[in-house]
């Protein structure tokens, strides 16, 4: 590459946070690196995008620092769109966002923020991942990844993404063992159990507040969560075109 690759680096669990502080390090080994981030935790916003409030960006980098940050008031995906239109002056040749604080693996996939900045980047013609360690300590060790994601996007930069995917990579939380490997994986088949605690206010309002149980219902080797529990790095390619295909022919049977 003749010129170095510039590399827009985002999260939902906001600017200041440590996964994104280790992520914004590696990049800065290998291209030009813009930030536009939340100013507070996005977490499990989706793709929701800001069109009822108006949206805040503030430059929070020095004046000729070596990496431009910017904080965003607005959605993951908002930030995304801000830096494409207000910020860059190209098309970035890389969007990372992460790293997450907690995995992002499964039908998790579809409620996070992280993975929904992708995706936008990814709409918008660029080669995205988003990172995700599962660990949901604030204070997590983010030493140990550093250098597969540095990897990841450099294979990225080298060979591209097929169009119409980004790349979802999970890493597992390590007790004493080293990572084995990297697995591409399928996403597993998994749900999340739902519950509403309620709760009374001092003042007597009610209001609920929301758990759950995760049930993986996915017995595949070939999966992230399998990959995870097993210590080593999950990607799954992850499409942005919704449309289930192999419904089109059944649909096309019936008699509307």
């Amino acid at each position: 590459m003749s010129k170095k690759p510039l590399i827009l680096v985002t999260n939902d669990d906001s600017i200041s946070a440590p996964g994104i502080r280790a992520l914004i390090a590696v990049m800065s080994e290998i291209g030009e690196v813009v930030v536009v981030a939340p100013d507070s935790p996005q977490s499990a916003m989706g793709h929701a995008i800001t069109i009822n409030n108006t949206l805040h960006l503030n430059k929070v980098s020095k004046e000729n620092a070596a990496i431009l940050e910017y904080s965003c008031s607005g959605t993951p995906v908002d930030c995304v769109k801000m830096a494409i239109s207000e910020i860059l002056h190209r098309k970035p040749d890389l969007c990372v966002s992460g790293v997450n604080h907690g995995s992002n693996s499964s039908i998790n996939v579809i409620y996070s923020g992280t993975m929904s900045a992708a995706v936008e980047a990814g709409i918008e013609g660029i080669p995205a991942i988003g990172f995700s360690l599962l660990d949901y300590d604030w204070n997590a060790d983010f030493e140990q990844i550093k250098t597969f994601i540095k990897k990841i996007a450099l294979q990225v930069l080298q060979n591209g993404l097929t169009e119409g995917t980004v790349l979802n990579v999970n890493f597992p939380k390590l007790k004493t063992d080293k990572i084995k490997g990297i697995k591409i994986c399928r996403q597993a088949k998994a749900m999340w159990k739902e519950k509403f605690d309620k709760r009374v206010t001092p003042f007597g309002k009610e209001y609920y507040w929301l758990t759950g149980e995760f049930i993986n219902q996915d017995k595949g080797e070939d999966t992230d969560e399998w990959a995870l529990a097993n210590d080593y790095i999950s990607i799954v390619p992850v499409q942005f075109d919704l449309t289930a295909h192999h419904s089109i022919a059944t649909l096309n049977t019936w008699e509307f």
